[in-house]
């Protein structure tokens, strides 16, 4: 009987089971794709052939050789590295707190989230040899990422508080909080650039515009242990995020400590966002456009779009960014700009698609 009533469940009109399986399936196959094309994408005319035939003694009296060598293992494959590393701890991220706030709208880009990350990392730059001073000495190369998250960590936790009422999410008051929020943020980011020097200055146009161009081993190693926990975590995090899309009674009445489930996605996201912002600067919409893809066709079932929002996330940043340094080549479009110019009309499109929904 149990056999059968599994059977009968795996049968059920809708379900995506198997579709979002062959997804996951071609979402890994699509990143490596995205990673590839990434990899042989620049400005230089480096080879890879002549590089890869060096491991087998292939021509290593070649001239060029150094030169592959340092374009290829020091420029690129980090930046490859790098940008997956972010793609998908902002995909999952946008996941994690459109499932915490039960709102398709949400997203750290949008509601503040990655502006007080922003402001984290700014603290650091422009005040690193005073205010900051401590805990530069103590952090070392991760003084960047701690201080992000702890100011990603702080905009999520007073938005939340703000736009939760009764257990339940206001949609206005969540996205005007969210905008309060930023603006608030733009503002001490902005006292922080006047009092900048120059050099601090360059480094916080840096995070405002978003690129991966400064991208190193030493960046990668700064923020992989950080993304990587947090999707690790999340994954574990799918069947608990279901069942708060009942609300969150329901979801304690099966068993869900919903106290512990909020706070760990909030550490999730603002520990993803925080490092990601720490080393690229503000990427935009990724967090919500990568979602809302994977929901037409594998739906909202949370232990498949997890993943699936991870692969799809780290392969659309690996090639919006071989796309930002293809337009203007041989010079470089900061990649914010483009995630811009594309989720900015695809957020118009969603809020149009819902706004009857919304109640407006």
């Amino acid at each position: 009987m149990l056999y059968i009533a599994r059977t009968a469940e795996h049968s059920l009109p809708g379900d995506r089971t198997r579709t979002a399986a062959a997804a996951l399936v071609g979402l890994a196959i699509l990143l490596a794709v995205a990673a590839l094309v990434s990899l042989l994408t620049g400005a230089s005319d480096a080879s890879i052939s002549r590089l890869m035939g060096s491991w087998f003694g292939v021509g290593l009296d070649d001239p060029l050789l150094a030169r592959d060598r340092l374009v290829f293992l020091d420029i690129r494959f980090p930046r490859v590295m790098l940008g997956a590393l972010i793609g998908a701890g902002l995909s999952v991220s946008g996941v994690i707190m459109q499932g915490l706030f039960r709102n398709p709208l949400a997203d750290p880009g949008l509601v503040g989230v990655s502006s007080g990350s922003a402001l984290g990392a700014a603290g650091v730059i422009v005040l690193g040899t005073t205010v900051f001073a401590p805990v530069v000495a103590a952090l070392g190369i991760y003084s960047l990422q701690v201080c992000a998250f702890g100011g990603g960590l702080l905009t999520t936790f007073i938005l939340y508080r703000v736009s939760n009422r009764n257990g339940q999410t206001e949609v206005a008051t969540m996205l005007l909080a969210g905008i309060a929020l930023a603006a608030l943020a733009g503002a001490v980011t902005g006292l922080l650039v006047y009092i900048a020097t120059d050099s601090e200055l360059r480094d916080l146009t840096f995070w405002q515009l978003g690129s991966l161009a400064g991208a190193n081993w030493q960046k990668v190693l700064a923020s992989a242990p950080i993304i990587g926990g947090t999707l690790a975590l999340s994954f574990f995090l799918g069947r608990q995020l279901n069942a708060l899309t009942l609300g969150e009674a329901t979801a304690a009445h099966l068993g869900i400590e919903v106290e512990r489930l909020k706070r760990l996605a909030m550490v999730s996201v603002a520990a993803a966002t925080g490092a990601s912002v720490a080393v690229s600067g503000g990427i935009g919409f990724v967090g919500i456009v990568v979602p809302h893809l994977l929901r037409l066709v594998i739906g909202p079932d949370h232990r498949f779009l997890l993943p699936a929002a991870a692969l799809l996330g780290a392969a659309f940043l690996l090639l919006v960014d071989a796309l930002a340094r293809v337009i203007v080549a041989p010079a470089e479009l900061p990649i914010g700009i483009v995630t811009a110019a594309i989720g900015g009309p695809f957020f118009l499109w969603i809020l149009l698609r819902r706004r009857g929904q919304l109640g407006w």
